[in-house]
């Protein structure tokens, strides 16, 4: 064997041993990042479970500027069990709030509606046990809507706007379609769709994979505004926990419905719009 013919094969061999260049992520994907089951608290709440002047401290930076996972956790508890080490996000809010998957609501015995981040008017209600002390919360217990946090330059180079809905495809060992994922715009956003536990375990999604967007703007292409669907309603009693889920949508229910006072007030304090139709 020649010396060419070594210094090939030499080559070939340390070109197989260097890790690979992976490729250049596309302009329409985004990094997905898994929230598990957490709390928001208000200083309020702090210092009620954890003890008078007491403060979260930091234990682990997130993607999001600013966000924090906190040493502290704390006890959930609800009508059927209860979850253990629940971990507190900081820092502290003006409205205390628990996201969770709906396998941890079955656990617990509750029905927590599907929200976005925020959207906690007649939300499922949960007991909070911290080391100092307890909590009983009348409602702040969501489903978190998958979302997806961007910078305005991200919005722009996606071509969609803050609050509308898009559909993301996730390529993997079995391919899903994320529907009605909603944008989230902020000066201070870093680029990320979060989902929960569930939807991550149901697709096999892990940690830092990568979604497209296929509706809204892709390069080159003109703008595709998604508008989310009515949603029907076929119940001759309608309660606000039927509605809560859908703040400023537009649901039809039947001409013979009759919602209950709470599901009359849901209505007007989510801005819902009713349409009644006639039984076909």
């Amino acid at each position: 064997m020649n010396e060419q013919a070594i210094i090939k094969i030499v080559n070939d061999v340390i070109a197989e041993l260097l890790p690979k260049k992976e490729a250049a992520p596309t302009p329409n994907e985004i990094p997905i990042g898994i929230s598990a089951r957490h709390i928001h608290l208000q200083q309020e709440h702090v210092e009620q479970l954890f003890g008078k002047g007491a403060t979260l401290s930091v234990k682990k930076m997130l993607a999001q500027p600013g966000q924090f996972a906190a040493h502290e956790t704390l006890q959930v508890v609800g009508p059927k069990g209860s979850i253990q080490n629940v971990r507190v996000l900081g820092p502290t809010r003006t409205f205390t709030q628990i996201e969770i998957s709906h396998t941890d609501a079955v656990a617990l015995g509750i029905q927590p509606p599907l929200r976005e981040s925020g959207e906690i008017a007649g939300s499922a209600s949960c007991i909070l046990v911290g080391p100092r002390g307890s909590l009983i919360l009348q409602e702040g217990v969501i489903i978190a809507q998958a979302h997806i946090h961007m910078a305005p330059a991200d919005a722009q180079q996606l071509g969609v706007q803050n609050g509308q809905y898009v559909s993301v495809k996730v390529q993997g060992r079995r391919p899903i379609t994320f529907e009605q994922v909603k944008i989230r715009v902020a000066d201070h956003y870093h680029l990320e769709m979060h989902i929960d536990t569930d939807e991550a375990n149901a697709a096999f999604i892990q940690q830092g994979e990568t979604g497209t967007i296929i509706t809204g703007k892709m390069a080159g292409e003109p703008y595709n505004n998604f508008v989310s669907p009515p949603i029907e309603i076929n119940q001759k009693i309608i309660t606000a926990n039927d509605v809560s889920r859908y703040q400023g949508e537009t649901v039809i229910v039947p001409k013979e419905a009759r919602l209950t006072a709470l599901a009359k007030e849901a209505v007007e304090k989510l801005e819902i719009e009713l349409q009644f139709h006639e039984k076909g």
